[in-house]
């Protein structure tokens, strides 16, 4: 109690001082830069049956019927060997849902449920309790509820159909209750640890150094380009109390390396503000080759016998767009690469061209990714 007591004078005490801290330009605070190792949410799955379809379900896949034979028998029913139920009412599912970091007993989740089969549509079904498991397989939470479907699929008898979004999946809001917590270690490990969303060595540094500065101690330090591990007292108010802190502390993040990212597939090209060009020029020109057919009927001279004939005839024109040389001056920044681009009339696929060739000769110190 004495720590705790301690802790939350120096927290009252360290509030103003805070305040007065300049943030720097374009700071960011450090909960937006990453988060604390250990504080982080638990994918969780199961498989379940839905019921109540109009008649969209899975009908008699050996899967769907299992399944229903598993929920018929909870409740002491047992169904005649050899006998498989014609389910178009049901549909086998998986369901997924996201369990938050912190979550105790009995709180809610969202859902998302997903046909398995050849359900054509789950609007109007009902999820069955359905356990959803971790990776270790150990049962976290229990789902069950009514389906909010946002899609629509409607079959005609003559085989037409006709959907509207994706109808074989949906949500439950909150439907699943939380039965087990998930420790997190955070409050038992030697140190805390923030990992950064983005690894940069340079963001590593200013974060130790700003939690530092904020603390007036040398309790973080940068141990990678990615994780920041601070000194803590062990427990869990305490540390919790440190994090709040730590996550509103404002942090300048490092300038993100020179990239340009060029999209193959839709000729997209995306070019940050770190980009410069050294001293280079540029000469974008376009030729068109056209050749057009123009065949003639040849007809024969009266009475001589002849034949009709097709003669060929064929032209070939060559145009060649005249386009001013650009010249690119030391240090080039972005909007300067923009106007001559666009002064040249250069298209995407021409961009994503003169860019390569710039890098190829020295003159683009960047990263060209292409997706």
């Amino acid at each position: 109690m004495e720590i705790g007591t301690a802790m939350t004078r120096l927290f009252r005490l360290l509030l103003p001082i805070l305040a007065l801290i300049a943030a720097p330009a374009h700071a960011e605070r450090v909960k937006d830069l990453g988060t604390f190792q250990g504080v982080r949410p638990n994918q969780l799955t199961g498989y379940g049956i839905v019921v109540g379809l109009a008649g969209t379900g899975d009908d008699s896949i050996e899967y769907a019927t299992q399944g229903m034979k598993g929920v018929v028998s909870r409740f002491g029913l047992t169904l005649p060997q050899g006998i498989n139920p014609a389910l178009k009412n049901a549909a086998a599912v998986l369901v997924t849902a996201d369990l938050p970091a912190f979550s105790k007993p009995g709180q809610r989740l969202d859902v998302t449920v997903s046909a398995l089969g050849k359900a054509k549509s789950l609007r109007g079904g009902t999820l069955i309790m359905t356990p959803l498991r971790g990776a270790d397989n150990e049962i976290y939470a229990m789902a069950q509820g009514n389906l909010a479907v946002g899609g629509l699929g409607v079959s005609g008898a003559d085989g037409s159909q006709i959907s509207v979004n994706v109808p074989s999946a949906g949500r439950i809001p909150g439907g699943a209750t939380v039965e087990r917590a998930v420790a997190t270690g955070f409050d038992t490990a030697p140190t805390l640890t923030f990992n950064l969303a983005e690894a940069d060595l340079t963001t590593a540094l200013r974060v130790a150094d700003g939690i530092n500065r904020a603390f007036g101690d040398r309790r973080a330090r940068a141990m990678d380009a990615v994780s920041v591990a601070i000194d803590a007292e062990p427990g869990a108010e305490q540390r919790i109390l440190m994090m709040g802190m730590i996550e509103n502390i404002e942090v300048a993040p490092a300038d993100a390396p020179a990239k340009v990212i060029v999209n193959a597939r839709t000729g997209t090209v995306v070019i940050n503000g770190a980009v410069r060009i050294h001293p280079a020029a540029v000469a974008h020109g376009k030729l068109t080759v056209s050749v057009n057919e123009a065949p003639r009927v040849v007809q024969p001279a009266p009475f001589s016998q002849g034949q009709t004939a097709v003669e060929p005839s064929s032209s070939i024109s060559i145009d060649q767009e005249k386009k001013p040389m650009v010249n690119f001056k030391g240090g080039a920044s972005l909007a300067d690469i923009v106007k001559a681009v666009n002064a040249i009339g250069a298209s995407p696929a021409d961009m994503v061209a003169i860019l390569e060739a710039l890098k190829q000769a020295g003159a683009m110190k960047a990263e060209l990714v292409v997706l």
